[in-house]
């Protein structure tokens, strides 16, 4: 069948950088979906944007719909014919329903029985006759977090659509969408190119558009971003700092890349390095420069959308946006200064946390109290917890701070720096930024044990707080982040191996909020949930994970260090024989009825392995427990091992079901002392890959 290539382009204003590599996922999805739905045959889709195009290029789509055949089953063909293989009412009716001559029918057997089937057969439509619905739909279907509506309020995108340009091999497709129509015209760069470029078909599409200063394909889009600044960090022997995410913001940015290097005056030095960072980075989109040391240099590299004739009116306008943005970072800064952190702490209490849970000041007070409990738990000396209590009392000063208020990403980096002019305690300055620690998956941790404890005692107060408010994340909504919450609590936890118990400090928490019974009970569920996801994420298997944290989930670092040890022995022979007889154990007693569990005597055993397993019974249960209390998971481990053998020589020669109803009793009582002591290490039976018995 022959083949042509689709070109669609929806041309619009502006679409804002951070929604454009979403939509390139996301066109090209339900693009597959309805060429899929339409029967329609390609090689590939591709797909494409700038700034102000979402470009589809669909590569080797056949001219004509596939041809639909469908199989549909009736009644019993003893039903629908009699003996003389005449129709009957069942027949008729429904050739009838389906659009089909009776005489049309098929018999068809299934599972030994014969069934009357209609053959449906649509003969396929051609794909440009197809094409305008379908690119209708595809436009529709490409709902954003935020969108604007113009002309008319039935049609909403990002942005106004402005063209649309649809070709199918050489035919303009006519596409209707409001009072646009689809063309074959597309517009080339807003300065440099031309406003009206005419195409003929796919095949010149990116040429001609890059002939207008228009870059349509992102990979080289960023390619050129890059090579342009290596270029600049070679001839200026410098290193530019390259977060990814500010990389893929530029390339959405522009949609001809011309990096440059620019300045600023070296008295802006004298800021914290973070602040100037964050000016460069998050407000005026840069990339810093810093030297071949590592340190920062007064210049930035900036991205033009416009290959002016002379770059040094484009870098000039660049250099005195960023000078006002520093000046007014200066101006900040020593406006602070003026008032040491301690005494902004009052001025808290006038900013309302959440109208039912009181001030940020009242926040910062259960932290402290919070804070202050888990140092004591994890045995922190004295000194440590004078500093803690200071630092706890200081977490949110900043945050009244006018470099704060206009920068917010700084919290907590502010708040470092400015303790440290007021002459604050080393550890204490530090911990007010690494309070804030670990943000996301990967990020550095906190390097003292006082902003750790203060993080995961806020942390603690933001998840109970919304489970009183009952807004903990239900199905994928997660308005507060607290998912992510829960996810950087556990990384700090585990990667600074503090042992924390989370249920403890859940319920301080609800207890000073004043919660609801039920509400510390839910946020350990979440808690719980959260964390099996990441053990999951590590790679032990559901049923480790689940087991786990059935024994110890509220403390998240014993919890992973059992799932290790259960991960190591979890295929062993002499495990999967264990949890065997963990299972058999379970049914057994499950059947026994009415059986009330009395003391073993010993007198009404008739056997060793009888003798050997009550012994062996008495002996690990308490070395189990002890060895529970101090999480001496190998140990555990150890004593399962030395209990296998005997257990399963016990149900090889005993048969506990005896005819004599004491000797019953007896066995059964056995093994209800043997269950007591499985349970103590959870539902062994939940571990998969174990051979079942009784």
């Amino acid at each position: 069948m022959d083949v042509r290539d689709l070109l669609f382009e929806i041309g619009t204003e502006e679409i804002p950088a951070r929604f454009m590599p979403w939509a390139l996922e996301e066109i090209k999805k339900i693009a597959t979906e309805e060429f899929q739905k339409e029967r329609l045959v390609y090689k590939a889709v591709e797909s494409y944007g700038t700034p102000r195009r979402l470009v589809i290029l669909v590569r080797g789509l056949q001219e004509k719909q596939d041809d639909l055949v469908e199989e549909i089953k009736g009644p019993l063909w003893s039903q629908a014919f009699d003996i003389y293989n005449n129709p009957t009412r069942a027949a008729l009716g429904f050739a009838k329903s389906r659009g089909v001559p009776v005489e049309t029918l098929k018999k068809k057997e299934i599972n030994g029985q014969f069934y009357v089937f209609a053959i449906i057969r649509e003969e396929g439509k051609d794909t440009a006759s197809v094409l305008p619905a379908l690119l209708d739909r595809l436009i529709r279907r490409l709902v954003f977090p935020k969108n604007m509506y113009w002309r008319e309020p039935s049609l909403r995108f990002v942005r106004p659509i402005r063209w649309l340009l649809c070709l199918y091999g050489d035919e303009v497709i006519p596409l209707q969408l409001g009072s646009l129509t689809g063309d074959k015209v597309t517009r080339g760069h807003r300065f440099m190119g031309s406003s009206r470029v005419e195409i003929s078909s796919a095949s010149e599409y990116l040429e001609k558009l890059y002939d207008n200063y228009v870059i349509v394909d992102q990979a080289k889009r960023k390619e050129k971003i890059l090579s342009g600044i290596a270029s600049i960090e070679m001839e200026h022997n410098v290193k530019a700092v390259l977060p990814p995410d500010l990389i893929d913001e530029n390339v959405f940015l522009v949609e001809y890349p011309v990096p440059f290097i620019g300045t600023f005056d070296e008295s802006f030095l004298s800021l914290p390095e973070e602040v100037l960072i964050t000016v460069m980075i998050h407000h005026q989109k840069y990339f810093p420069v810093k030297d071949v040391g590592g340190k920062l240099k007064p210049a930035f590299i900036g991205v033009s959308n416009n290959r002016a004739t002379d770059m040094a009116v484009v870098r000039e306008g660049n250099e005195r946006v960023l000078r006002a943005r520093l000046s007014d970072a200066v101006f900040f800064y020593n406006e602070d200064l003026k008032k040491p952190l301690a005494l902004r702490v009052n001025d808290l209490q006038g900013i309302v946390y959440q109208e039912s849970l009181g001030t940020l000041y009242d926040k910062v007070m259960r932290v402290k109290d919070l804070a202050l409990n888990l140092c004591n738990e994890l045995g922190c000396d004295e000194e440590t917890a004078d500093l803690l209590e200071r630092a706890a009392f200081l977490s949110k000063a900043d945050l009244v701070t006018n470099m704060v208020y206009e920068f917010p990403e700084l919290r907590g980096v502010m708040g470092r720096e400015y303790a440290k002019a007021n002459g604050e305690n080393e550890r204490v300055a530090r911990a007010l930024h690494e309070q804030y620690l670990p943000a996301f998956v990967g990020d550095a941790l906190p390097r003292d044990i006082i902003g750790a404890i203060v993080g995961i005692a806020d942390r603690i107060d933001n998840i109970v707080s919304c489970g009183k408010m009952g807004l903990l994340p239900t199905g994928s909504q997660d308005p507060y982040g607290l998912r992510r919450t829960a996810r950087c609590l556990n990384e700090l936890i585990l990667g600074l191996a503090i042992d924390v118990d989370l249920k403890r400090i859940v319920d301080n928490s609800a207890r000073s909020l004043k919660c609801d019974p039920d509400v510390a009970g839910r946020v350990m569920e979440f808690l719980k949930q959260r964390l099996y996801v990441q053990l999951r994420e590590k790679g032990f298997s559901h049923d480790v994970a689940s087991l786990a944290l059935a024994v110890i989930g509220e403390k998240p670092l014993q919890a992973v260090k059992l799932a290790e040890q259960l991960e190591s022995v979890r295929k062993e022979e002499w495990f999967q024989n264990l949890v065997t007889a963990a299972i058999r154990v379970r049914n057994i007693l499950a059947k026994a009825g009415d059986f009330e569990p009395k003391a073993v005597d010993e007198t009404k055993f008739q056997s060793d392995s009888e003798v050997k397993l009550y012994r062996k019974i008495q002996e690990i249960t308490p070395k189990l427990s002890d060895a529970l209390k101090k999480y001496q998971w190998e140990r555990i481990i150890s004593l399962l091992l030395d209990l296998e053998p005997i257990i399963s020589e016990f149900f090889e020669k005993v048969l506990v079901m005896a005819e004599d109803p004491e000797i019953r009793e007896n066995r059964l009582s056995l093994l209800y002392e043997c269950n007591k002591l499985f349970r103590l290490v959870g539902d062994l039976g939940a571990i998969r890959g174990s051979k079942s018995g009784d």
